[in-house]
């Protein structure tokens, strides 16, 4: 009986096999597309904490719907004459400043659906506009316009992450191919598996009512391009290496799927757990990117292992040309190329190489002793909106956080709650703002500014002083940023050693040994560490950012854990083939001969789809992607090619302990 790997590979089902799921994928595409839904002001908001409850019972105003635009007026030169405010279109109540260059007023705004505001805000500044005189500039700032100008960070931006991604992985596949045909068909099916992911995990998140926001299918898109192309790349390379050993390219192709599936199920079953872990997430939108990156990674995987082989071998040796392999050639895992002679050095001395990689990676991690988490709102663009430089220049004329008050939500007495705000230290000024359904809502000046630590010690006293009354919530720009990072340090603490366990169990089975698994957890942490300690110093030094958003830690660990797992495997699991017949020692020599090549391609390629992150104005994605982007090439250029096959070589035997590795016969 043929097993599966003949089945979908042989002649006359082949086709069947890569056009069926490919039709079938357009049609999903075609007739459901991506997923809607309406966001809500909660989704960014860890579960259970003060703000978190607090916005919650706020939205139970009646006008919960209305969101605060600051409206600043300045003269470019000397003073503001009065006549320009009397003269403006839009009817609000203007404060000037004392030092009488700027003038202030708020303008409550409605917002569409899913507490979007961007409409109003823009309509606004439109009119302002149109509406002021040459010498004097006005702007919108407060909580509406700086979550309008967010917004506006994503419009087009999943079509230029698309784009700079595909153009990317196109360029590194002609590279790695050095074929004008080939890298057609892997970019190809990788492209659908991506729009196929898309719409099933948007529609799967919008059926079970998990929330998802604009970066979470651009961070999927990243991660189904990069674990796509690294199991083709597997695949392909194998397929490559069997061509040179028969004349059938069908029973190349079925030898090739039977011994890269392993690695690449074992691969994908790990990174769907990991990511799987993020479901255990406070943050709504963080689980959400957990089920969307699970399910994307299943389609990858699918694709990779059942449409590529099928639509490969139609096109027979030729689609490698002008480098056609033919049957005789000698195979990869015999030949004497660039990482014959590195294996060859590392098994001459691997003490030293072990040894120089360690402290290498030692150095670079540590820039971790000084990181620190927590970016203000000001910080959390790369290209700087006018919410905030405008916030920025009403502090140099208003007093401090007048532009963002922070909030007080109760259904105590309001006189009694007003009192105790006001008689709080660091409060400059506190007023009711909405009443109704038994809930009353204070906007509250805070005297530090925003983001500083007076200002969130005020948020705090606030909370201890109010502590004793019902249902009473400080929430607000400062309050969200406590409780982000109380809700961050506890995903911390509780998802990175689930994450390790995982990865740690997932090897135990797979290799059936103790020591290597072990080990090879260690050096992807000790991979993690470096890369954030490397990052933190490009960040401080380089690119001027003063901490680390606090999302950074746990997305990287999540990423380059879970992927790193994907080179240690396709490493692991060949030396483990080649020592039944070759012995633990020669078989990792001849595995890093074997998939030293295709690793240092994988790992390149992904390295460069996660830096593409950067094209979206966050700090927060950019910081992401630089350190998944020199965690990878650590990996692939260091660790797995140098500092694993060292250590394999050292301990011989025991590496597979207590599993015996012998040669057959």
């Amino acid at each position: 009986m043929q097993d599966w790997a003949t089945r979908i590979t042989r002649r006359r089902t082949a086709w069947f096999v890569a056009l069926v799921p490919l039709l079938l994928a357009v049609a999903v595409l075609g007739l459901l597309g991506e997923g809607e839904r309406e966001q809500s002001a909660l989704d960014n908001l860890p579960e259970g904490l003060d703000s978190t409850l607090g916005t919650e019972l706020r939205e139970q105003l009646p006008e919960s719907d209305t969101s605060a635009a600051i409206i600043l007026v300045t003269a470019d030169e000397g003073r503001l004459d009065p006549a320009v405010l009397e003269g403006l279109e839009v009817k609000a109540e203007f404060t000037v400043s004392e030092d009488g260059t700027a003038a202030i007023a708020v303008q409550p705004v409605q917002t569409a659906e899913g507490n979007d505001s961007s409409d109003a805000v823009e309509e606004l500044r439109d009119t302002l506009d149109e509406s002021l005189p040459d010498g004097v500039t006005g702007q919108v700032t407060g909580p509406a316009a700086i979550q309008a100008d967010l917004s506006a960070v994503f419009q087009g931006a999943d079509v230029r992450l698309l784009l700079s991604t595909v153009v990317i992985v196109a360029l590194l596949l002609v590279i790695t191919y050095r074929s004008p045909i080939l890298w057609v068909v892997p970019l190809v099916v990788v492209a659908v598996a991506d729009r196929l992911a898309a719409v099933l995990s948007t529609q799967a998140m919008a059926v079970l009512g998990v929330a998802w926001d604009q970066s979470t299918v651009g961070i999927l898109s990243v991660l189904v391009f990069g674990a796509g192309t690294d199991y083709s790349l597997l695949l392909i390379s194998r397929y490559r290496d069997e061509l040179r050993a028969t004349s059938d390219p069908h029973a190349a192709m079925a030898k090739a799927v039977r011994r890269t599936a392993e690695a690449v199920l074992a691969s994908a079953v790990t990174v769907v757990l990991a990511v799987l872990t993020l479901l255990l997430s406070l943050t709504p939108t963080t689980r959400g990117l957990g089920l969307a990156c699970a399910i994307g990674v299943t389609v990858a995987a699918f694709f990779a292992l059942v449409v590529l082989p099928a639509t490969l071998v139609l096109f027979g040796r030729w689609v490698f040309w002008p480098r056609v392999p033919h049957e005789g050639d000698t195979a990869l895992v015999d030949g004497t190329g660039f990482w014959h002679r590195v294996g060859a050095q590392v098994s001459r001395r691997p003490t030293a190489f072990i040894t120089g990689s360690l402290l290498l990676l030692a150095v670079l991690a540590i820039g971790t002793l000084s990181i620190d988490t927590g970016l203000d709102r000001e910080d959390q663009f790369l290209d700087e909106p006018e919410a905030i430089t405008a916030a920025e220049r009403a502090a140099e004329s208003f007093p401090a956080g007048l532009t963002d008050p922070a909030r007080v939500v109760t259904t105590a007495d309001a006189d009694t709650v007003l009192e105790q705000v006001e008689a709080t230290e660091g409060v400059g000024s506190a007023r009711i703002t909405g009443e109704g359904n038994g809930i009353t809502q204070l906007d509250v000046v805070l005297e530090g500014e925003s983001g500083s630590p007076e200002a969130r010690d005020t948020v705090l006293q606030l909370r201890e002083e109010l502590a004793d009354l019902e249902e009473t919530h400080v929430l607000g720009a400062e309050a969200e940023a406590i409780d982000e990072e109380e809700g961050a340090q506890r995903d911390r603490m509780l998802i990175l050693p689930l994450l390790l366990a995982l990865v740690l169990g997932a090897l135990l089975l797979l290799l059936r040994a103790v020591v290597a698994p072990v080990l090879l957890v260690v050096t992807v942490l000790a991979t993690y560490v470096a890369s954030l300690g490397a990052s933190w110093w490009l960040f401080t030094r380089v690119l001027g950012f003063e901490a680390l958003d606090n999302s950074t830690p746990l997305f990287a660990f999540l990423f380059l854990v879970a992927l790193g797992v994907d080179y240690n495997i396709f490493l692991v699991t060949r030396a483990r083939e080649e020592a039944r017949t070759h012995g633990s020692r020669e078989g990792m020599l001849r595995a890093l001969t074997a998939t030293g090549g295709v690793i240092t391609s994988a790992g390149i390629l992904l390295a460069a789809v996660f830096a593409v992150l950067g094209v979206l104005p966050l700090v927060v994605l950019a910081q992401i992607g630089t350190v998944i982007c020199i965690g990878v090439l650590l990996d692939t250029l260091l660790v797995r090619t140098v500092l694993v096959p060292a250590l394999a070589v050292r301990l011989g035997d025991r590496f597979w302990w207590p599993r015996r590795v012998s040669p057959r016969g």
